[in-house]
């Protein structure tokens, strides 16, 4: 099995759409107003925003999206006009992690968690 794509609700993909792209993702499907797919620009998974009339209630959706130069993305994002919740920081996870928030409240992590991501020191194996 293999993670082929995660889908986050909006409000108004018309100005969702515009924010996911300066973050780097690359538009491949626009099924204006309900839909739209992206490409992430290192792996094979896709992301994608869908119109609801509605928001979830509560902390909603986290998204992690990893980058292998944080602090300089962090920057040129900043540069773009991009606010952040949280500047790049270590966390006790061994990961870096920089947050902020897409127009729907959706909370988007950018980090980098090298081979702690996958195999941090306390992972269990079976």
């Amino acid at each position: 099995m293999n993670l082929n794509q995660i889908t986050v609700p909006s409000l108004d993909l018309t100005k969702s759409i515009p924010f996911y792209e300066k973050l780097g993702l690359r538009l491949i499907v626009e099924a204006l107003p309900h839909y739209a797919r992206f490409e992430c620009p290192d792996g094979d998974a896709t992301f994608s925003i869908h119109q609801t009339k509605e928001l979830p209630k509560g902390d909603g959706v986290y998204v992690y999206f990893e980058c292998e130069n944080l602090d300089e993305q962090v920057e040129q994002l900043k540069k773009s006009g991009v606010k952040f919740e949280q500047e790049p920081v270590d966390q006790s996870w061994l990961w870096r992690e920089a947050r902020l928030k897409d127009l729907d409240g959706n909370q988007i992590i950018l980090f980098y968690g090298g081979k702690n991501r996958k195999d941090p020191p306390w992972r269990v194996d079976k």
